[in-house]
């Protein structure tokens, strides 16, 4: 089974992605961090040498590879993923994959993000925890359609990461 987390940035993916897999006993592959390892640069880098549409297309291709050709396998999204080149119609269809969204409130991922803005270049421009604060409703709003097609939501606001973990199992399993 592959087991693809999605949600948005801060939400837990690939945090909660290398403990499920330690757990089950199963490869992780954090798709951004895939991503770099295959184009031997940055994600920022591509962004400013070769731009989105490249990105999202590498993206996509990558995405459909890992589905097609692995097992047992936690495979954690970037935020934007679902959100572009039908990648989440494609996740639904996979054969043996199950996807979820790890949801966090607009609180919870100001909370999660106000001291990592320097590290996210989406948000690195942002000054206020206001301002952060609609940006992150701003976009959750357009990626909701998108992040509730998942097969199954985990709510990971004011729990523990073991409490996410058992959720996770049992929706599982």
């Amino acid at each position: 089974m592959i087991i693809v987390l999605i949600g948005y940035m801060a939400s837990g993916k690939s945090t909660l992605g290398r403990i499920l897999a330690k757990k089950l006993d199963y490869d992780f592959i954090d798709l951004d961090d895939y991503i770099e390892y295959r184009e031997k640069t940055s994600i920022s880098a591509i962004f400013k040498t070769k731009g989105e549409i490249y990105f999202r297309k590498k993206e996509t291709q990558y995405l459909n590879d890992l589905l097609n050709t692995k097992t047992k396998l936690i495979l954690s999204l970037g935020g934007g993923t679902p959100c572009y080149s039908g990648n989440m119609e494609t996740i639904l269809n996979a054969n043996d994959a199950v996807s979820i969204y790890l949801k966090a409130s607009i609180p919870t991922l100001v909370n999660r993000l106000k001291n990592e803005r320097r590290k996210r270049p989406l948000i690195a421009h942002i000054k206020t925890d206001e301002v952060l604060a609609e940006f992150i409703g701003k976009h959750l709003f357009e990626r909701s359609q998108y992040y509730n097609q998942a097969e199954t939501m985990v709510t990971t606001d004011h729990k523990t990461e073991n409490e996410i973990i058992e959720d996770l199992v049992l929706k599982l399993f």
